[in-house]
């Protein structure tokens, strides 16, 4: 059976200028097209600032009234998102932010490319539209989100021992278009982002009020349809935003996806010059029909076409529902934040990765859980002066609780349960405080050091399991705690010629699946489980550097250079298709990365970015599987003064390891996936008409791609080889905006 790993891998990539890039980008993908068929927190939305200005901006002018204003004043400048100067104001070369600006014309397929916006990550999908995306970012196979966290309005998106995944980071719930930003930062360098940000982090603020209210349709290929409605409105002295988004999607699969989804937002803000609030609650659910993975095997022998399925009765469904609220005052030389929040969501995920279908011991399974989640996060910040340096000084306080019931794991057929697994309710607590100071020790010279500790505490108490032997569930129930602390120190030089230098080191960490952390008997045939992984922690590290540069010296151009390392203590996942524990040892990952956003008249923007990396593990420096090496985005986007539009993109990755047959020896390599996408159409005040084309060169590479043991036809032996899921082909989409 497929079993599914946090694993992680890497890449390389020539130097290259941003016009170069772009051409030898598209070249890549009219070469694919060409060719033959391969075989095989804490910040608020009420400020609209990035969270690093405030220090910067307060320390230089504290007890000042007329440079308060000016603080205020550049608050409002954020339009421009990866074109904002960043000079002077972020910690690390490979931080940023983008803003609803810069993705207002970009054609988007589906949510997860929302996590895209941030340079070298990709997004995927291999089980249909309702399920969290499969993400990829500096070496890492991300699973559903293990080693990178996304908050939204502050909410923590990453479900820590969730039934299919650690770390499962579903953004469906999110509506595109009230996006006002999206800040960003890679490595474990950043003290007030914890759990499960080993390879970075991304913090989505949605929109406060709308200019104009948005009513939108769009129609597309395979029975697409979406319409969205959202407006704002005066209520006392604060502003009232609503939204629905209702989508249907059937998709080009051979079984039809079936996708419903609805999205739903309220939010209410109220404030003045040194205080806000907001309160926002959320609603979310979907139900789909699934096409996963399907062997190269059966589609080259004719069984299977291309988008065909091996079990007609995968998909599943999911619920979410939220509410949090966000804070903030500030003085003269002082600041507090404040955010809390509480969800339910729930999950019925119905797979099958062998093709096994029928009879005893059909491969199909369900993973189902129901979680209460609550939480917060509270923030001081006092800019001061000592011994004659500026300097910032955070403390911060975070806490959260995960209550998950019924989180269950059984054997299925065409969605009946067969036989039990597994069946658990699990309690997930996780206390985290942090330091941050920001000195400013020259004109040229500034550090931020940073000291973080995280308690984690893990409750797991077992129900059932496949052999219904109280022993067993005596044996896998308990409570596990443990203690992380992060140390974190960045040193900027510059600016010279626009120009700043970054070092950066730290720690991070990842939780580990709490029943992992307990489990001392395999619950599908009751034997002992290994001693090293008995000995699981509730948590696993990482530790890394870098090394950058920040760039402004050609006017309209930012560039970013970095060069890192990362090392993590364990290669570990808790394998959710089967309740037990994969342990794979320490790992070690390197990369370079080359990020350029330049704007050389108004009308036009051209983007070009490259990362490369390359992950082994430590001991036998044998490649992760399923780690993406090369990543390559870029695009250009015209906004004619009449009200034309236009933009292309070309979203490349290669290099993508995937297994080595345990019976021959033999190594499983993904090839290349090259898709561009074209948007264009004609925008005036009131309405907008617009035609998206995706994958227009028509790509029959694949999306995601695996290595592993399947069984197709249903009841076949099993036989090693590559699993893939294709990219979808080209497909239009046609959209009317109307602002009222």
């Amino acid at each position: 059976m497929y079993r599914p790993r946090s694993a992680k891998r890497a890449a390389l990539f020539p130097k290259t200028l941003l016009a170069v890039g772009l051409e030898v980008a598209l070249g890549l993908a009219w070469a694919d097209a060409m060719a033959e068929p391969a075989p095989e927190t804490t910040d608020t939305a009420i400020v609209a600032a990035a969270e690093d200005v405030k220090p910067v901006t307060k320390a230089a002018n504290k007890g000042k009234k007329t440079e308060k204003s000016e603080e205020l004043e550049a608050v409002q400048v954020e339009e421009d998102g990866r074109g904002k100067n960043l000079i002077g104001i972020a910690p690390s070369a490979s931080q940023g932010e983008v803003s609803q600006k810069q993705f207002e014309n970009r054609p988007f397929s589906r949510n997860g490319e929302l996590v895209e916006v941030v340079p070298g990550a990709i997004a995927t999908q291999h089980s249909g539209s309702g399920k969290a995306n499969q993400y990829f970012l500096r070496g890492f196979n991300l699973d559903h989100g293990t080693d990178f966290t996304t908050f939204v309005d502050g909410i923590p998106m990453n479900m820590t021992t969730h039934a299919h995944g650690q770390g499962y980071m579903d953004i469906n719930s999110i509506i595109p278009e009230l996006v006002k930003k999206v800040e960003y930062g890679k490595g474990p360098y950043y003290a007030e982002v914890g759990d499960f940000s080993a390879a970075g982090y991304a913090k989505m603020f949605t929109m406060d009020k709308l200019d104009q209210g948005i009513l939108k349709f769009t129609a597309g290929s395979f029975d697409y349809y979406r319409t969205l409605v959202a407006n704002s409105m005066k209520v006392g002295d604060g502003d009232l935003l609503y939204a629905g988004e209702f989508n249907l999607y059937n998709g080009v699969w051979q079984v039809p996806e079936d996708s419903k989804k609805f999205n739903g937002q309220l939010r209410y803000t109220l404030g003045g010059d040194d205080w806000g609030l907001s309160i926002n609650g959320k609603a979310y659910t979907n139900s789909w029909t699934a096409t996963n993975q399907i062997p190269q095997a059966a589609i080259d022998n004719g069984s299977l076409g291309l988008y065909g399925s091996m079990d007609p009765t995968d998909g599943g469904k999911t619920n979410r529902y939220s509410l949090s609220g966000s804070f903030w005052n500030q003085g003269d030389n002082w600041k507090n934040d404040a955010n809390i929040y509480a969800l339910y969501t729930d999950l019925d995920l119905y797979s099958n990765f062998s093709g096994f279908t029928r009879g005893a011991g059909g491969d199909q399974i369900l993973q189902t859980e129901q979680r209460v989640q609550t939480g917060g996060h509270f923030e001081h910040t006092r800019y001061n002066k000592l011994f004659g340096f500026e300097m910032d000084n955070s403390v911060g306080l975070q806490f959260r609780n995960d209550q998950i019931m019924g989180l269950g794991l059984y054997e299925t057929e065409a969605r009946r349960i067969m036989n039990t697994v597994s069946r658990s309710n699990v309690g997930v607590t996780t206390v985290g405080t942090y330091f941050k100071n920001t000195t400013h020790w020259h004109d040229k010279v500034r550090t931020i050091a940073g000291l973080r500790g995280d308690f984690i505490n893990n409750d797991v108490e077992v129900l059932d399991n496949r052999n219904q032997d109280p022993a067993i569930n005596a044996a896998n129930s308990g409570s596990r705690g443990k203690v992380m602390v992060s140390p974190k120190i960045s040193l900027v030089l510059g600016p010279w010629a626009d120009t700043e230098f970054f070092f950066n080191a730290g720690y991070g960490y990842h939780s580990n699946d709490a029943r992992g952390t307990t489990l001392q008997a395999n619950p599908n045939d009751g034997s002992p489980v290994d001693a090293a992984a008995a000995r699981i922690r509730p948590a696993a590290w990482s530790r890394g550097g870098e090394a950058g540069i920040r760039s402004n010296y050609v006017p309209g151009l930012n560039s970013t250079f970095a060069l890192w390392w990362l090392e993590s203590s364990q290669e570990l996942v808790f394998v959710g298709d089967e309740g037990t524990t994969d342990v794979t040892g320490k790992s070690h990952r390197y990369g370079v990365e080359l990020t350029n956003y330049y704007k050389p008249f108004d009308w036009l923007t051209l983007d070009a970015d490259f990362a490369l990396t390359t992950a082994k593990y430590a001991d036998s420096n044998l490649y992760i599987p399923n780690s993406v090496g090369r990543v390559v985005s870029t695009g250009a986007t015209i906004e004619a003064p009449n009200g034309l539009f236009g933009s292309i993109r070309l979203r490349h990755f290669g290099r993508v390891y995937l297994d080595r047959d345990p019976n021959t020896n033999v190594d499983y390599w993904s090839g290349d996936t090259n898709i561009v996408n074209l948007s264009a159409g004609y925008k005036q005040k009131r309405y907008k008409f617009e035609i998206d084309v995706f994958n227009i060169l028509g790509s029959q590479s694949n999306d995601i791609a695996y290595a592993y043991e399947s069984a197709y036809p249903n009841g076949s032996a099993n036989q090693f080889g590559l699993l893939k899921h294709p990219v979808e082909p080209r497909m239009f989409r046609g959209t009317i905006t109307i602002n009222f």
